[in-house]
């Protein structure tokens, strides 16, 4: 409750840094002293206001990017290096050189530089509450309560216990640093939940295990601070004082009550008339922002902090598209990079960390030190208590001692009602910069993301016994993925013996919002109005499941926002949940009708090169090349068309497990499936003889399988080199409506000759890319199979050892030596 525009303590602690024996009480602004006629015309622009500001801006925007460019190297997050930027153009550092603050902040700029500094700070808060996502209160677990609240009280115990024996043991403490050490206990206890979302998501762990609790339990321990630290700051005021904070509090419930009764409700019959697809009108966004500004003005008239209001208001306003992502878009990169490096030069220059006296320092330094005892303690014993893993424990214990620009504004709060001191302050500012600084790299040597696929075994679809269930993890980013993925699953034959369960993930890039969020649905009902545009995906794959009446296909819809750098954690932890076999991932282009590729986003692509990288099971890359949507609502068994299936065969891990998948097509009534494979005409020096004899196994074992099956024809391609290779598949291409491949082969072998630098950085390998990028009027749909995610690095280590092979002066593929009926 106060405002944090520069308060008469930082007026003081500006003068007694810079104009020491000086005494200002006022800052005089002249008229005529705002537009510098240039420095042609004998005047200095830094004279003059609006020069001044421009530059002010500049530099503070300059300082803190320099800042970022020496410390993002080392792991910081952005809030340090913002706070270090700030300390930087201080007394502490630039600001001692003799003549610098007095040429670039003199005391006349402070009013402007205040004002536009808590006008980014306003809108800071406001993009919090945009991010935050309310509905989070229906997904805390007990074992969330548990740790929230055990990490601030054991906290506030220690370091209370702590102040009171210090006190008695050192009465010659100075009053200052007595007065305040309760309050510097109780307010470094606490901990805030969207600093700690902004620090995970910033982090890239929010979607881990450990960060899904940590986010839970920040939130219950943020609302059990609030509850500490408010009788804090009422016991240092008097009777009157504390008769208008309570007048204050009623206002910011009368407020509170307003923005959400009133407000809120005008805001979603807008969007309801909103046309799904359509970016949000002008107008609206420019009456939102307004908004924004009005409830500020309201929290300062009641006499609340000018954020308390923006901060309510952007939690009301419904998280991501298409309104809270219109706002993050428009309004995040001009605070974060102009207004906000004003709010931390503003503190940095009243902050001279060299001016608390050593002993000082560690009295308050210590109950600090006890504070963040107590959360981590507290954090991680009542973790153990509720059976996380101790390595996971210790993250979250870690985690509930970050702190912000939030804690900050508290800090200053604080000061300004006289509940703690400037050296006490300092002090407090210092220790949430090294603290957060100190945890971000253990953190970072802690988290493992591949932790749990070190000890379970890989699933393929190879290793399926003949009458377990095949459990496929689906995902789709639009509505142009479903058809080609329906078709596909629709070939892979569920049977009674083998049904098919399907986990349907549909893939929103997160924008808007301060954590990732997984949304379940119900076959004939999107159960969240932030997954609207999951509605015609869900229903398509009803109409799937429902085709197949008996039983044999089942659909879990889920909707999974999140940013794309950690979005195959989510893949990831669901293939393992729900035990799959398969994923299947779209391509990250599409074909346009021009029979172009048309441009995508590079984050889809990110994300399915983690997929392959980390999944627990086969991975199937599934590119649709039909320029048209085909239709989604799938046939039945019975009433589906003949499809021509087709298996290239060269070798290794992948393509065994491209023929696995063949050969359950091949057991559907309406498949027909040929099975291509490619032989080199002369025995290959360093050939891997393990492997080909697990080639020869795989097919052998197909053929046996399916003998009299007049449906499955296998030929034999004999090739010399790379060009006889890409000879079968430009005739292959047009033959089929699926072509099933593996992606990685042996780079040895002469029938990859030439080919293998093709595919270099895609998802697709060399031969993949060769079917998908050939010139052909093809509307086939191609899968590219990973198998075994481990090959690449051994097949890197292998061709270190390998000798080169002679290029043959061949061109072309022979006729077939054999074609059979299997």
């Amino acid at each position: 409750m106060g405002s944090i525009v520069m308060e008469p303590e930082d007026i003081e602690s500006y003068a007694r840094i810079y104009h020491p024996g000086e005494n200002y009480s006022s800052i005089c602004l002249p008229v005529g002293m705002i537009n510098s006629r240039g420095i042609f015309h004998n005047t200095n622009p830094l004279d003059y206001s609006v020069p001044l500001l421009l530059a002010q801006l500049a530099l503070a925007s300059i300082v803190i990017l320099l800042t970022s460019r020496f410390l993002q190297p080392l792991g910081q997050p952005t809030m340090v290096i913002q706070i270090v930027g700030g300390l930087l153009l201080g007394p502490s550092f630039f600001g001692s050189i003799g003549g610098f603050t007095a040429l670039v902040y003199p005391f006349a700029s402070l009013v402007v530089l205040d004002t536009l500094a808590v006008f980014g700070y306003m809108i800071y808060f406001f993009l919090i509450g945009v991010q935050m996502d309310p509905w989070i209160f229906k997904k805390i677990e007990r074992k969330d309560i548990s740790v929230g609240v055990s990490t601030v009280l054991l906290a506030v115990v220690l370091s209370l216990s702590g102040t009171f024996i210090l006190l008695a043991r050192n009465p010659s403490i100075e009053s200052d640093i007595a007065s305040s050490l309760p309050a510097v206990a109780t307010s470094s206890s606490v901990l805030s939940f969207p600093i700690v979302a902004h620090y995970l998501t910033e982090l890239k762990m929010v979607n881990s295990e450990f960060g899904r609790m940590a986010l839970s339990s920040s939130l219950i321990s943020n609302m059990f601070g609030f509850c500490i630290i408010t009788p804090a700051i009422l016991a240092k005021q008097n009777g009157s004082e504390i008769i208008g904070s309570i007048q204050t509090f009623i206002s910011g419930i009368g407020l509170v009550l307003v923005i959400t009764l009133v407000i809120r409700p005008l805001i979603l019959w807008e969007l309801r008339r909103h046309t799904e697809g359509e970016p949000i009108k002008q107008g609206f966004i420019y009456m939102v922002f307004i908004g924004v500004v009005m409830t500020g003005f309201c929290s300062k008239a009641v006499g609340l902090n000018i954020f308390f209001g923006p901060l309510v208001y952007g939690i009301t306003i419904p998280a991501g598209p298409p309104l809270g992502s219109a706002l993050m878009e428009k309004l995040d990169l001009i605070t974060s990079s102009l207004f906000m490096p004003l709010y931390f030069v503003k503190n940095g220059l009243v902050t001279d960390v060299f001016s608390v006296k050593p002993k000082n320092y560690l009295l308050v330094q210590s109950v600090i030190l006890l504070a963040c005892v107590g959360k981590f303690t507290g954090g991680m014993m009542s973790s153990i208590y509720n059976k996380v893993p101790l390595k996971e424990a210790v993250q979250i214990g870690l985690v509930m001692n970050v702190q912000g620009v939030l804690e900050l504004g508290m800090f200053k709060m604080m000061k300004q009602n006289g509940a703690i001191q400037e050296e006490p302050f300092i002090v407090m500012c210092i220790s949430m910069l090294i603290v957060t600084a100190a945890i971000t790299p253990i953190l970072r040597y802690l988290y493992d993301p591949l932790r749990h696929h070190t000890h379970r075994k890989r699933r393929t679809i190879m290793d399926m016994k003949p009458d377990s269930d095949l459990q496929i993890v689906v995902c789709v980013h639009t509505q142009e993925n479903v058809p080609a993925i329906i078709n596909l699953i629709g070939g892979l034959h569920p049977t009674k013996r083998s049904p098919i369960g399907i986990c349907l993930i549909h893939l929103v890039e997160l924008v808007g919002w301060a954590h990732p969020i997984l949304i379940p649905h119900k076959l004939n009902k999107v159960s969240s109005r932030k997954a609207t545009t999951s509605r015609s995906i869900v229903n398509a794959f009803t109409i799937l499941q429902q085709s197949n009446h008996h039983g044999l296909i089942t659909v879990h819809p889920f909707t999974a926002i999140s940013p794309y750098e950690t979005m195959h954690n989510e893949i990831c932890e669901m293939a393992f949940d729900r035990r799959a076999s398969l994923i299947i991932i779209p391509f990250h282009r599409r074909l346009s009708s021009s029979r172009m590729f048309e441009p995508s986003e590079a984050g889809i692509k990110n994300m399915n090169d983690r997929v392959l990288r980390r999944a627990p099971c086969t991975v199937a890359i599934i590119v649709d090349r039909a320029p048209t949507v085909k239709s989604s609502r799938p046939e039945t068994t019975e009433s589906r068309p003949s499809l021509r299936v087709a298996v290239f065969f060269i070798g290794g891990p992948d393509d065994r497990e491209a023929l696995a998948i063949g050969a359950r097509m091949a057991c559907q009534s309406n498949i027909n499936l040929t099975i291509v494979r490619l032989v080199p005409n002369n025995k290959v020096a360093n050939e891997d003889v393990d492997e080909t004899e697990c080639d020869k196994d795989a097919v052998n074992e197909v053929r046996s399988q399916m003998a009299g099956n007049m449906r499955v024809v296998y030929m034999e391609e004999v090739v010399k080199d790379g060009t006889g290779t890409v000879a079968v598949i430009r005739a292959m291409d047009e033959l089929y409506e699926v072509i099933i491949v593996g992606k990685y082969h042996d780079t040895r072998s002469p029938l990859m000759l030439g080919l293998s630098d093709w595919g270099e950085g895609s998802e697709l390998g060399p031969v993949g890319d060769m079917f998908v990028l050939a010139d052909s009027n093809s509307h086939s749909t191609v899968l590219v199979v990973q198998q075994n995610n481990d090959f690449l690095t051994r097949q890197d280590t292998m061709s270190d050892i390998g000798s080169s092979v002679s290029t043959s002066i061949r061109e072309g593929p022979t006729f077939p030596l054999r074609r059979s009926m299997v």
